[in-house]
């Protein structure tokens, strides 16, 4: 097994590699072996995917549930892991260096933190309360005996705030602040993504997986992006299997289905690797 310390220099090493890398999302211990089996090098948490699979709407986990989450992926492969922090389950910056200190001992390598406060009537932190709190998380970060890869994330276009100025403004400044990555969630055109990376200078992170048009890796890496995740998407693409399963049998009484589901003997293999 990898030491944290070698996991985090080799999810540094990814960011600094030319071209782009795709960094999936499991949820639970078993999609994290899978996506391993499958050649991945890094994998990063999704909290969408783990609230939905314990029954809960996004956003409504304690951060010491969570915390416990990313150390079971962690545990599951020998792959670096970076976790989705939401927005540091506490408005104050001193939530988040917390966060951070608990996401460390729990074996991440790198994290995220949102500007997103998730109150509708208020959805993005005020811009200097913004760079405070990810000025926090990388005070702790550059305290740890290991490299750990800080993500800032600006959540504008997440919550219909389509301003591309105000994101830039808001990514630069998480970029003085101490982020190693930046990450605008929700962006989808190439001309907002190239004006992201041609306004910072540390690597950039885009999702695909949403709803609408997807770029493709090569498209992706010729813009100069270097990190793609897909957030809560391949969860949701399990979800939408099971329930268009469940669906065909409650409305229509059939079971075809199962011609379209891995095989017993495939699925069993893989965990016994």
């Amino acid at each position: 097994m990898l030491t944290q310390a070698e996991k985090g220099k080799a999810f540094r090493a990814l960011h600094e590699n030319k071209g782009a890398f795709i960094i999936p999302n499991p949820w639970d211990v078993g999609t994290a072996r899978l996506l391993a089996s499958l050649g991945f090098e890094s994998l990063a948490t999704t909290s969408a995917g783990y609230a939905f699979s314990v029954g809960q709407p996004d956003n409504t986990i304690a951060r010491d549930e969570m915390i416990a989450h990313v150390a079971a992926i962690v545990s599951a492969t020998d792959l670096p892991v970076s976790a989705d922090l939401e927005n540091g389950f506490g408005d104050t910056p001193e939530s988040v260096a917390q966060t951070i200190r608990l996401a460390a001992a729990a074996g991440l390598v790198g994290g995220s933190i949102e500007d997103s406060t998730n109150r509708p009537d208020d959805p993005i932190y005020g811009h200097e309360l913004a760079v405070e709190r990810i000025l926090a998380a990388s005070e702790v970060v550059r305290t740890l005996p290991f490299p750990f890869t800080l993500t800032g994330r600006a959540e504008n276009y997440m919550v219909g705030r389509r301003d591309i100025n105000d994101t830039i403004k808001r990514l630069q400044a998480y970029q003085e602040a101490g982020a190693d990555v930046l990450y605008a969630a929700g962006l989808s055109s190439k001309e907002d993504i190239a004006a992201v990376v041609s306004s910072v200078d540390r690597p950039v992170n885009v999702v695909m997986g949403l709803q609408g048009a997807q770029l493709s890796l090569a498209e992706l890496s010729a813009i100069g992006v270097k990190r793609i995740s897909v957030g809560s998407a391949l969860s949701r693409a399990a979800l939408g299997a099971f329930l268009r399963a469940a669906r065909e049998m409650r409305e229509d009484g059939t079971f075809d289905f199962a011609n379209e589901a891995v095989s017993y003997k495939e699925i069993n293999a893989m965990f016994k690797a």
